[in-house]
Order: C-alpha cells, then sequence, then structure tokens
C-alpha cells in the first residue's frame, strides 16, 4: 500500500494538470455580440477587451465579435470618436452594444504648447480646428483654408500663383523691420519650412496660440503668435485600415481684368487727342488679348495612407501628389509628399517614435506675367497676311512683343522659371516615464530638417523683346538650409482627490539654423538648349553679384517652465518663464526673460448658479498677461555691413570696400507686453457656444532701420528704437440649430474680430518718418498720398490757384493750407497737402454653415471684411493701365467728358504728371469692404449597410465650386474682379516704387479663379 500510494502522488499531479485546463474552461464563458453607432449602424474595428487583462479582439466587418473571458468579467468597448463603454456580464453571453459619439471629448484636448490640455482647463487665448474641418475648404495650401475660420487670423493673398503661401498676421503687425510672421510648430517641433510644404490631408489638428499667456512658453519665437500643427499619427490596437483622399477639377476666370474693348479704346483715344493709330492699329480691328491668352486650368489632388497599430505600438504612412495650374499658360504647382510616423512602447516605462515629412515641389511660370498682354492696345491686329501670328506690333508710341496662349506654351523651352524646392523635416522622441512616481515623465525631442531650394531661370534670345537678336539671358539661384533643434523636457501630471490637478513642465533647448545662398547670372547663352545649365558657357558677362549672395549660422538656447493647476474645474491658474538668448544680438543683449501669467474661473460650478444649469451649461472668465519678443531679424546686424565698389587702379580695375550699414553693439531684443481677457460660454445643453476676447499688446524697443544723412557717408544702422500698440476685440459664436430632427440637423458658426494699429513713437522722438511712411498716432500700413475728393468742374474759382495750369475734369485733391479773407487759396497745392489714410478695416471675420439630411450634407464657408481701404494698381498711375491717353491699353473707367461730368474718373488727355493723370495715384484706393463666399460642397456619405457587404469602412463623394460669389464689393462691382489681394507694393506694376514693399495690392498678378470639383475619401 504504501508503495501504491508512492506510485499515485505523481501520477495524481499529472492528472491534476491535465484537469486544470478544463477547470479552467468551465470557469470561462464565450461572449458574442456586435457593435452599433447611434444610427444602428455596424461599427467595423471597435476594440473589446477583457478589462484588466490583454485580452481582447476588434469587431469584423459587420460589427461582430466573438471573445472568451473569465467568469464574472467585465468588457471594455472602444471606438475612435466614441465614448467607451464597460459592461459588466453577470452571466450575460449575447451583447448588443450601442457607442455613442463623444463630440465633446474630442475637442476636449488642445495642444498648448510642450504638452496638452483639456479645454476646460485653458486659460490662454487659443482656436483650435480639426483636419476634417480645415479640408471644408479643398486646397493645397492650409492658408488658404484658414481664410476667414478663426477669430483674429488674417490671411492675406499676397501672390495669386499656383503654389504661392499666404501673409499670415495673429493680432495685427506688431514691427517695422522685425518678421511678423507666426511661429510654425510641427508635431512640437519648430518648422523650418514653408507652409505650402506641408500637405493639408496630413493634418490632424490644428491650435492657433494667440495671447502672450500661450506663446511666452516658445520665447522669442512665439512672439508673432504660433501656429501648432499636429499630423497624423495611428492607434494602438488598431486594425490596418487604408484611405484614399482625392478630387479632381477645372480653374476657370472669375473675371477678366476689366479692359476697353476696341470701340471703347478709340472713343477714349478720340477724346484724349494725344495719339493716332500705330502702324499695325486700326479703328475697325477688335482683337481681345485675354481671351487669346487665358487657358481652362486643372487641379487635383491625390492622397492615400495606411495606418494601424498593435498592443504596444501605431504607425501611420502616407503619399500624396498635388498638381495646380494656373490659368496664365506655363504657370504650375507640383507637389509631391510623403510622410511617416512610428510609436512603439519598450516595457512599461519607455516609448520611443519618430515623424517624417517630406516633400518635393516644382514651382514654374513665375516669368509670365500679365502686363504685357493688358498693355496692348485692342485695336492692335496681332496677324501678318498670311495669317501668321506677329512677332512684335506696333501701336502709337511702343512697339511690343506679342504674347498669346500658344506663343507662350510653345516658347516653354527657351523662356522659363522654375523652382524645385526639397524638404525634409523629421522629429525623433524618447520618453520615460519615472518609475514609482505616476505622472512624472522625461522626454527627449531631435528635430532635424533640412530644405534646398533649387531656382533656375532662362530667357531666349529676343524673347519679350521688341529687337529680335536682343541677348539671351540666364540666372540660377541656389539656397541650402539646415536646422537642428534638441529639446529635454520634464513633465508632471497628477490629479489629487479628485478636484486639485497639477500639470507641470520643465525645459531646456537648443536649436542652430544654417542657411547659405548663392547667384549667378549670365548674358547671350550660345545655345538655347543649355537654358540655364551652364551658365559658364555664356558668351557675355557672367555675374556673381555679392550682393545676391548669402550666409549666415544663428543660434538659439532656452529654459522654460510652466505650472498649471486647477481646482475642482472652477478654479485654474498656468505660470510660465521662459529665458532666451539668441547668437543675432549683441553681446551682453543677447539673453531676454518673460513671464506670463493666466488665470480662470469657472462661474457656472459656483452654488450661486444652479439656478442657471438648466440653460447655461458653461461661464468661464479668463484674464492672462505675458511678455514675449522678437529677435527675428537677419544675423549679424550687430556687426554692420561692408558692400564693394569697382574703381580704377592705375590701369588696372580693383574693388573697394565701404561701410554701407554702421554696426550697433547694443542691439537687443524688442519685446511685447499682452493682456487679454476671455469668456467662455455655452447655453442650452451645448447647442450654442463661443467666446469673447479683448486684448491690448504693447511692443517696445522696435527693431527699426534708421536712416542716416547721406553726409555720414553711411546709408542706415539697425536700433531698438521705437513702440506699437495694437489691441482689438474677438467673438466666436457657433450653435447647433437644429439637431437630427426627421434625419435633419444645421450647424452653424461666425466669427468677428478687429484690430486698432497703432505706431506710438520712432526715432529721437519724431513723429514722422516719410520716406518709409511711418507716422506715430497712425497704422503701420498707410498710403501717403494726396487726397482725392472729386474733378474740377467749369467754373470753379480755385481752379488756376490752386492748379496753375490745369484743366476742368482733372482730378481734384484735398488742399490743407489757408485762404485769405476773401475765402481764396494762398497757395497751390504742393507736398505739404498729403495725407495719411489708414487701410485697416473696421471689422471682419468669416462664417460658415453646414446642413445635413440623413446621408446628405451641404456646407458654406464664407468671409466678410468692412471698411478700410484697397489699393489697385490696375486703376493707379503706377500700374500704367489707366493713362487716359490712348498710348496703351486702358483699363475701362468712367470718364469725364462735358457731357458726362458726374464722372469718377479725369478728363483723357488732361493734365499730366509721368504719363499719367496728375494725381492718378489716388485713383487706385477703393473701400476694402466685401462679403465672399468661398466655398460651397454638397457630400454623400454612402450608407454602411452598403459599404458593410463591399468590405468598405467608410465611402463619401462630393462635389465642391470655390470662390463662387461677392457681394457687397466696390471694388467687384467697379471691376468684376475678386476684392482680395494679390501683390506686394513693389510687385505686378510698371512703377515698383510708388507703394512701400510692405503694403500688399491688386496688381496685374494672375488672375482669381472660380474652381469646380468633384472628389471621395475612402476608407477600407
Amino acid at each position: 500500500m504504501k508503495n501504491f500510494n508512492y506510485l499515485f502522488k505523481p501520477f495524481g499531479l499529472v492528472l491534476l494538470f491535465c484537469l486544470l485546463p478544463l477547470y479552467a474552461l468551465a470557469q470561462s464563458v464565450s461572449i458574442s455580440g456586435i457593435v452599433k453607432d447611434s444610427s444602428g449602424e455596424p461599427i467595423i474595428g471597435a476594440s473589446v477587451v477583457e478589462k484588466g487583462t490583454t485580452n481582447g479582439i476588434v469587431t469584423d466587418l459587420d460589427g461582430n465579435f466573438t471573445l472568451t473571458v473569465g467568469s464574472g468579467a467585465t468588457l471594455s468597448i472602444s471606438y475612435i470618436g466614441y465614448v467607451t463603454q464597460e459592461i459588466a456580464l453577470n452571466g450575460q453571453t449575447r451583447l448588443n452594444v450601442l457607442l455613442k459619439e463623444d463630440t465633446q471629448a474630442l475637442e476636449e484636448v488642445v495642444v498648448i504648447g510642450y504638452g496638452t490640455a483639456r479645454r476646460s482647463d485653458v486659460t490662454g487665448s487659443i482656436a483650435s480646428m480639426k483636419g476634417n474641418d480645415l479640408r471644408a475648404v479643398q486646397t493645397g495650401n492650409i492658408s488658404s483654408a484658414l481664410q476667414g475660420r478663426v477669430a483674429g487670423l488674417e490671411m492675406s493673398q499676397t501672390s495669386s500663383q499656383p503654389g504661392a503661401t499666404m501673409q499670415i498676421r495673429i493680432r495685427g503687425t506688431r514691427s517695422l523691420n522685425a518678421d511678423n510672421e507666426p511661429l510654425i510648430v510641427l508635431d512640437g517641433i519648430p518648422f523650418a519650412g514653408s507652409l505650402s510644404d506641408i500637405n493639408p490631408n496630413d493634418i490632424r489638428s490644428l491650435d492657433i496660440l494667440k495671447d502672450a499667456a500661450s506663446t511666452a512658453i516658445y520665447g522669442s519665437r512665439g512672439a508673432n503668435g504660433v501656429l501648432m500643427i499636429t499630423t497624423n499619427k495611428g492607434f494602438t490596437e488598431m486594425k490596418p485600415q487604408v484611405s484614399y483622399n482625392g478630387y479632381f477639377g477645372i480653374k476657370t476666370l472669375f473675371a477678366e481684368y476689366p479692359m476697353m474693348n476696341s470701340k471703347e479704346f478709340v472713343e477714349m483715344r478720340k477724346v484724349a487727342g494725344k495719339y493716332a493709330n500705330g502702324l499695325d492699329e486700326a479703328d475697325d480691328v477688335s482683337t481681345d488679348w485675354q481671351d487669346m491668352f487665358y487657358q481652362t486650368a486643372i487641379v487635383s489632388s491625390h492622397d492615400i495612407s495606411v495606418s494601424g497599430g498593435g498592443k504596444a505600438n501605431s504607425y501611420n504612412f502616407g503619399v500624396g501628389y498635388f498638381h495646380d495650374e494656373g490659368v496664365i499658360p506655363t504657370q504650375k504647382f507640383d507637389r509631391l509628399s510623403l510622410r511617416g510616423s512610428i510609436d512603439q512602447e519598450l516595457g512599461k516605462y519607455i516609448k520611443v517614435g519618430f515623424v517624417t515629412n517630406n516633400t518635393y515641389n516644382l514651382t514654374e511660370g513665375s516669368n509670365v506675367g500679365m502686363y504685357g498682354v493688358l498693355s496692348l492696345s485692342p485695336i492692335t491686329n496681332p496677324y501678318n497676311e498670311d495669317g501668321s501670328m506677329k512677332r512684335t506690333v506696333r501701336m502709337a508710341d511702343d512697339e511690343q512683343f506679342v504674347y498669346t496662349k500658344d506663343i507662350v506654351e510653345n516658347l516653354s523651352d527657351t523662356w522659363l522659371n522654375q523652382r524645385k524646392v526639397f524638404g525634409s523635416y523629421n522629429s525623433v522622441y524618447g520618453e520615460l516615464s519615472i518609475p514609482k512616481v505616476e505622472g512624472l515623465k522625461y522626454r527627449v525631442n531631435l528635430g532635424l530638417n533640412l530644405r534646398a531650394s533649387s531656382g533656375g531661370s532662362f530667357t531666349g534670345e529676343g524673347i519679350g523683346s521688341s529687337t529680335a537678336n536682343t541677348p539671351s539671358t540666364a540666372t540660377i539661384t541656389n539656397t541650402w538650409l539646415t536646422n537642428w533643434t534638441i529639446e529635454n523636457i520634464i513633465s508632471y501630471d497628477r490629479t489629487f482627490g479628485d478636484k486639485h490637478r497639477v500639470s507641470a513642465v520643465g525645459m531646456y533647448s537648443a536649436e542652430q539654423t544654417t542657411y547659405n545662398k548663392s547667384y549667378v547670372s549670365g548674358r547671350d547663352i550660345p545655345a538655347e538648349y543649355f537654358q540655364y545649365y551652364n551658365i559658364g558657357q555664356a558668351q557675355g558677362e557672367i555675374a556673381v553679384d555679392p550682393n545676391q549672395q548669402d550666409y549666415y549660422q544663428a543660434g538659439l538656447m532656452s529654459w522654460m517652465g510652466r505650472a498649471m493647476y486647477t481646482y475642482d474645474d472652477k478654479y485654474m491658474l498656468s505660470v510660465a518663464f521662459r529665458s532666451d538668448a539668441s547668437s543675432r544680438l549683441a553681446k551682453g543683449h543677447q539673453w531676454h526673460s518673460y513671464p506670463a501669467i493666466s488665470m480662470g474661473w469657472n462661474i457656472t460650478k459656483e452654488s450661486f448658479m444652479d439656478r442657471t444649469s438648466h440653460f447655461l451649461d458653461e461661464l468661464k472668465l479668463r484674464v492672462g498677461y505675458g511678455q514675449t519678443s522678437n529677435q527675428a531679424i537677419p544675423p549679424y546686424k550687430t556687426m554692420g555691413r561692408l558692400a564693394t565698389r569697382p574703381y580704377n587702379f592705375g590701369e588696372e580695375f580693383a574693388t573697394g570696400f565701404y561701410v554701407s550699414e554702421l554696426p550697433n553693439s547694443q542691439l537687443g531684443w524688442e519685446y511685447s507686453s499682452t493682456w487679454n481677457f476671455g469668456l467662455d460660454f455655452s447655453f442650452l445643453n451645448h447647442r450654442i457656444y463661443g467666446t469673447m476676447e479683448y486684448y491690448v499688446q504693447n511692443t517696445k524697443d522696435v527693431l527699426v532701420n534708421v536712416n542716416l544723412p547721406s553726409t555720414t557717408g553711411v546709408g542706415s544702422y539697425m536700433a531698438n528704437i521705437g513702440e506699437t500698440q495694437n489691441k482689438g476685440f474677438e467673438l466666436s459664436l457657433n450653435g447647433v440649430i437644429i439637431d437630427n430632427k426627421n434625419g435633419w440637423s444645421w450647424d452653424a458658426g461666425i466669427n468677428l474680430y478687429m484690430n486698432r494699429n497703432k505706431l506710438v513713437s520712432l526715432a529721437s522722438g519724431a513723429d514722422r518718418d516719410e520716406s518709409n511712411w511711418y507716422f506715430t498716432g497712425h497704422p503701420i500700413d498707410v498710403v501717403y498720398d494726396y487726397e482725392r475728393i472729386g474733378l474740377w468742374q467749369e467754373g470753379d474759382p480755385h481752379l488756376n490757384v490752386l492748379e496753375p495750369g490745369g484743366n476742368v475734369g482733372m482730378i481734384k485733391v484735398k488742399y490743407t493750407g489757408e485762404y485769405d479773407a476773401n475765402g481764396t487759396p494762398v497757395r497751390a497745392i504742393g507736398a505739404a497737402d498729403r495725407q495719411i489714410i489708414h487701410l485697416e478695416p473696421k471689422f471682419q471675420g468669416g462664417f460658415n454653415t453646414t446642413v445635413r439630411y440623413k446621408d446628405f450634407d451641404l456646407s458654406i464657408v464664407g468671409a466678410f471684411k468692412h471698411g478700410g481701404k484697397l489699393i489697385s494698381t490696375l486703376y493707379s498711375s503706377s500700374g500704367y493701365l489707366n493713362m487716359l491717353t490712348g498710348r496703351r491699353g486702358q483699363v475701362k473707367v468712367d470718364y469725364w467728358t462735358p457731357e458726362n461730368t458726374d464722372a469718377k474718373y479725369p478728363k483723357p488727355g488732361g493734365i499730366e504728371s509721368s504719363n499719367n493723370p496728375k494725381y492718378g495715384s489716388t485713383l487706385g484706393l477703393f473701400d476694402a469692404s466685401f462679403l465672399k463666399i468661398r466655398n460651397i460642397t454638397l457630400g454623400y456619405n454612402v450608407p454602411r449597410k452598403v459599404l458593410n457587404q463591399l468590405g468598405i469602412s467608410s465611402l463619401r463623394v462630393y462635389a465642391t465650386v470655390q470662390n463662387p460669389f461677392v457681394f457687397f464689393s466696390p471694388y467687384h462691382d467697379e471691376s468684376g474682379m475678386d476684392p482680395e489681394t494679390n501683390s506686394y507694393g513693389n510687385e505686378n506694376q510698371a512703377v515698383t516704387s510708388a507703394y512701400q514693399s510692405r503694403l500688399l495690392v491688386i496688381g496685374t498678378n494672375t488672375p482669381s479663379t472660380r474652381n469646380y470639383m468633384v472628389g471621395l475619401n475612402l476608407t477600407f
């Protein structure tokens, strides 16, 4: 028996181990079910996990799942964008799970710089947009999609050519000579490229930091606001998803430039009585040069991405191609983008990852403009007797090259301008969660960026010239920019007792940027097929202009700390401090520190507000103060500048050097102090919600290029002299008007903002700098010119006094001088009568609305502006298209005649100044008001029950028209054209010195277009 027991023990152990799985199986249960959304459609890829374990599965194409779990288990069901549900089984074996959309949660977290925060905890001024909202306006550049979408964010068009970016101003213009563009942060790393390098389809969210309490954490780089761009990433425990987003469209002219036709031109030339027809002109000829020039353009975009993840990792990779043509032949922009991101957990405490964004773009056709087309008279015959096209045409006083669509396209290999840009923007991070200290993390970010640009132009022999043997020319411009950034960040996030929430972050960072530019030009290229690729073979002059070469290396070192505290979701406090050291500034002045503090009070959490809880959801008061500074000036300004000048030294030539700009060993920071007051509100169960903001921003020690008298022998020097101020009001209001009533939904939003900009002081207490159009007490951007008040009429007694030698029908401008006892002016109109004319609008903003019925949706996005002045060089004398003499092509205007004395424009052939009507510059100012519909989109989401049969997660098709309508615009009413700017003040006009280069104007740039597109979004 003893031996039997001895033998039985091991046998019993073996039997026990064999029976354990059966016992475990008896304690387990198989659960099956289906997961659906609020409309009853199955959710594909929802995560179903046994709580407290790694045991889980995802739903199939029909939303079904089967999972074996322990008896008495609790299931956690989750899906991106939906409220996570936990279900205790309690004996259930079949589940029907309904997940609700978590719109509030999707909008809850915002990127605040070096971290994220709940929207309810934010005390600064931060506006957010989701990627899908941005893509409501389909465009290749996110700056276009942002127009009119965010209060306080002004996007102004600087060029209408394909691939152009916009001027961005957050709460006005601060600086006179330093950069006013906001900092762009891409996936946590300051971005070294252009917005045109970023594919809008890659963007997950965009957060705009507007006040100093928010931007101070970025120090000097955040002086003009911050655009925080977060790109798409994958999600853990997500099966692979493939998405395609694409559209195709055609671009047609919004309107031709309003030039006179042949009949109108002949009549105007007769009234002027200055020019007879040229050799190629005849009164019975009618040539529409614009119609012979424009093309119907194409725009298309295609993006494919794949994303997913396992239990400890996630990934997202994508490729995109964007093609955009202009209505001017040969103008186009192509962009190829590649991006990828991987996040990987290494054990319990370590996480690593990287993001790479790579882009290659090609811009062509910038050499082809509109002035040569518009200046041709409509009575010029472009054809030879045999029907062939003339090379040049001879008008009354000019011989001009002929520009048509066919001619420009045929010259595409011998008249070209190309710019190729490659950019690679990469960030790598490692994150360590400190063991045994909940909420404490250390993270290191490394950014490595490269942007290389190669530009070339070639103009073949005689092209664009009245002389057929004018030598060919070529230029090459190459730039190379590298940038590295390293950030060491330690953060702590913890909630104590459900009421005390603490978030703190500290950082040390350093960055360095190296830039190099080279430029070479050559004349008389021996063979046209060389184009610009072998300028060294030029038979004429080969020039390496020293003013066109550039190199710099600049660095920035920073320390930063921020602490945020929230008590009971009722009281919020945020304190930040940062110190920067810039290599661009003088020794002893390189460091600057900026504090920031902001507070919030959620009034609705107070007990005395209980009576309002049935209609008032949120009422949060915010106040903040902070400092930021600006060092965005060219490096080496502290050292001055030398220029070269060749001279004769005996029988030889030598090169001499002279001081062109003085050094300044005291050059320091330009800094701004900002107060911000905000009120966030929400009513009727979040059906109506919005924000109001008021701010005052004072900028001191403004970096100004101080001009010196010519007797000093030096032109200027850079100094911290001057002060500016911006103050304004912003309102954002959104509402859900109809909330899924009988299949109908309707939501709408509007934003409105006004900014008052003022130059407070200038150098040495001066109140004006007329050469740069700077005047204290007035906005930075003004026009300094005469003010047109009408036209001189027959019988006006002061004409000969104020305008000696003038004529009836000429422009009448405001006189500011004295009058004698008889009420007669004591002098003629002169330079003292020039006025300071403000350009800024009284207010501006935008609106959007979406109506949905079941699977259909209709959305409209628009913008508006009220007041202010618009500069159009088409009508101004600087454009040489409103000469009113008949010398060249003439813009269509209502001009003065003895039979039409109520006209707006002067008598043709009257008194002139530089071949234009005297005071013709005053004709270029218009009321800048407009209301514009930017985008109308009709979409259809294919029902999920149809898609499930095809194995597709989602499919949306849509049709879009962009730029369809303009209302309430005096400029549009007169010209028929788009009232938005398209050029800087020194571009796209015959005389480029008439306006300050910083001003935006409507010049003879590529015409605006109306776009028609169809597209689809597909995920499977």
